[in-house]
C-alpha cells in the first residue's frame, strides 16, 4: 500500500481540512507530517465551526486513526484545549488520536522567544504566527529540543530547567517583556494531559499499518510556498510543507508515496509578510478578502488577496508531483463579470514562466489573462457539466495550463459543497 498526500500549493489557507474531511472515510490513518499551531484547518460539525491546529482533520470518524506525526512541533497547552473542544462534542478524541513520541515540544520560551525576534525584526518582520514555531525547529536543528517522549522520563523536569534557562539567557540581548509564570502553568497542564494520551513510535505505527493493507493519508500545514527550503525565503515558515516533507515527518520510504493531491484557491491570499506578486490592493482585492472571509483561522489576521499565480503554481506542483489538483472557493468568485489569472512574470523586459530567486528583494510585473466571468450560483452543482460554460472554460484553461486534472471544486464550507470534475 502507499501513502497519499494532500498538501497547500499557495501561502496556506487553501482549505486542507474540509478536503481531508471529505477524503477522510477513503482511509484508515489520517497524519499530520509537520507544522504545528500555526495550522488552522477549518471543519464543520453537526453545524458548528471547528478549528483544528494540531489534529488531524480526520478525527470526526469513527475508525479512523488520527497520528500527529514526528515531524510535527506540539504546544501541551494549545493541544489540551484543542482536545477539550473536541470532546465537548461528544467526540472520543483519546480513543482516535496518537501522536508520536518523536515530535518536539514547543516551551513556554519558545513562545516569548518568538515575540522577541520578531519585535527585533521591525519593519522587516515575517509575519510569525508567534506560536514558538520557528524558535521549537531551532532548538531541533541544533539538537537542544525536548520531545513527546521525554515527558514520560525521570528526568524531563531537568532537561526542561536547562532549556528555559538558555532560553532565558538568550533573552537578555533582547529588550523584550514577558511575563512566563502563566505560559507555565499552562504549559505543565498542558503535559499532564499528554500523559494521558497515545504515546507511540510513528514509524513503526504507520509502517505496521501499511504492511496490513491499510491506507494512510498525509495531510500538510501551510503551503508550498511557505516551505522552508523551496518558498519564498525568508518570509517562509519553519517545515518542509511538500511531498518530501512526508518522508521525514513520518517516518515513510519515498517509493511509498502515491497520489499527491495539491489544493489551490480559485484566487490566491497570504498572511503576513512577504512577496505576492498578484496581490491587489484595489476595490477588487477588498471584495474578495470580504466575500470569501479571508481572515486567518489561527491568527484572525485580514489575508493579502489577489488573483491566481500560475507561475506560483506550476512551481509547486513540480516540486511536489502532484498528481492530480483541488479547486476551492471557486463559488467567490461567482459575482465577477471578468476574471484573471497571472500567466507569467515579466522579468528584465521579457516573460518568464519560472518563480525568480530574488523574488522577496524585487517583485517582477506580472502578465495576466482575463476570461470571462460564470456570474451564476452553483450550489445546486455536482458534476463540471452542470455548471455555466465560462466555468468549464475556465477550468479547461488551467488543465491545459498546469498539466494536471482538477478533480474537484469547493463551492462552501460544507463537506456535500463540492463539485466532481
Amino acid at each position: 500500500m502507499t501513502v497519499d498526500v494532500l498538501l497547500g500549493l499557495q501561502w496556506g489557507d487553501e482549505g486542507k481540512g474540509k478536503i481531508v474531511d471529505y477524503l477522510a472515510p477513503n482511509y484508515d490513518v489520517i497524519a499530520r507530517f509537520q507544522g504545528g499551531p500555526n495550522a488552522g484547518h477549518t471543519l464543520y460539525y453537526e453545524g458548528q465551526k471547528l478549528v483544528l491546529h494540531h489534529i488531524p482533520s480526520g478525527i470526526l470518524y469513527d475508525n479512523i486513526v488520527n497520528l500527529l506525526g514526528n515531524g510535527m512541533v506540539i504546544d501541551p497547552a494549545g493541544l489540551q484545549a484543542e482536545i477539550e473542544k473536541v470532546a465537548a462534542l461528544a467526540i472520543p478524541i483519546l480513543e482516535r488520536m496518537f501522536i508520536a513520541q518523536k515530535a518536539h515540544l514547543i516551551l513556554p520560551t519558545h513562545k516569548i522567544l518568538d515575540g522577541a525576534y520578531e519585535a527585533a525584526k521591525g519593519k522587516n518582520k515575517i509575519g510569525s504566527t508567534l506560536r514558538g514555531i520557528g524558535p521549537t525547529y531551532s532548538d531541533k536543528t541544533a539538537r537542544n529540543g525536548l520531545r513527546i517522549g521525554d515527558i514520560l522520563m525521570d528526568d524531563f523536569q531537568v532537561r526542561y530547567e536547562a532549556a528555559k534557562t538558555k532560553h532565558l539567557r538568550i533573552l537578555e540581548q533582547y529588550d523584550y517583556e514577558f511575563d512566563l509564570a502563566p505560559l507555565e502553568t499552562a504549559f505543565f497542564e498542558g503535559i499532564e494531559c499528554l500523559r494521558k494520551c497515545q504515546i507511540v513510535d510513528g514509524a513503526y505505527f504507520l509502517n505496521e499499518r501499511l504492511t496490513k493493507g491499510q491506507k494512510i493519508l498525509a495531510e500538510g500545514a501551510q503551503g508550498t510556498l511557505l516551505d522552508i527550503n523551496f518558498g519564498t525565503y525568508p518570509y517562509v515558515t519553519s517545515s518542509s510543507t511538500t511531498t518530501s516533507g512526508v518522508c521525514n515527518g513520518l517516518g515513510i520510504a519515498p517509493q511509498r508515496i502515491g497520489e499527491v493531491i495539491g489544493i489551490s484557491k480559485a484566487y490566491c491570499t497570504r498572511v503576513g509578510g512577504g512577496p505576492f506578486p498578484t496581490e491587489l490592493h484595489d476595490e477588487v482585492g477588498e471584495r474578495i478578502r470580504q466575500l470569501g472571509g479571508e481572515f486567518g483561522a489561527t491568527t484572525g489576521r485580514p489575508r493579502r488577496c489577489g488573483w491566481i499565480d500560475l507561475p506560483a503554481l506550476r512551481y509547486a506542483i513540480m516540486i511536489n508531483g502532484v498528481t492530480q489538483l483541488v479547486l476551492t472557493k471557486v463559488d467567490i468568485l461567482s459575482s465577477f463579470e471578468t476574471i484573471q489569472a497571472g500567466i507569467a512574470y515579466e522579468i528584465d523586459g521579457k516573460a518568464s514562466p519560472n518563480m525568480p530567486y530574488d523574488l522577496d528583494r524585487q517583485l517582477p510585473s506580472v502578465l495576466y489573462k482575463e476570461m470571462e466571468g460564470w456570474q451564476s450560483d452553483l450550489s445546486s452543482c455536482r458534476a463540471l457539466t452542470d455548471t455555466p460554460q465560462a466555468l468549464q472554460n475556465y477550468i479547461e484553461f488551467l488543465e491545459r495550463e498546469l498539466q494536471v486534472k482538477i478533480t474537484l471544486l469547493s463551492i462552501g464550507p460544507n463537506r456535500e459543497e463540492l463539485i466532481i470534475g
